[in-house]
């Protein structure tokens, strides 16, 4: 995912000299030694990381989303798989799209790629 961003970053900097920035919490997967290798090629392509504070879960919009979708969208289901849950999830998000009015995109991440 993080590879696509930087290609359209890239893109969109030669566009509009504009950066693109993704802020995300501390989670170990963001700072794992092959994703810091990568970061100085983001940034040359024009994709910047900003990191949250630790333990600050209320300026990380995400969780605000994640508390709207299991309160609204996912409250009183039970699941028998977590591919059950992972539909549930995306179902519940696209919803959401549609009543806010805004897009949402769905990644398919490679299990061959570290990053």
């Amino acid at each position: 995912m993080m590879e696509n961003e930087a290609q359209e970053a890239e893109l969109e900097m030669k566009l509009t000299g504009r950066s693109r920035v993704i802020i995300q919490d501390n989670g170990s997967i963001h700072k794992f030694l092959d994703v810091q290798q990568k970061w100085s090629q983001w940034e040359s392509q024009g994709l910047y990381i900003f990191f949250l504070p630790k333990y600050c879960s209320e300026m990380n919009k995400i969780e605000l989303e994640w508390q709207q979708l299991k309160n609204h969208e996912l409250v009183g289901q039970m699941f028998e798989d977590e591919l059950d849950i992972a539909y549930a999830v995306m179902d519940g998000i696209e919803a959401r799209g549609q009543r806010g009015n805004y897009i949402t995109n769905r990644f398919k991440f490679s299990s061959n790629s570290a990053c």
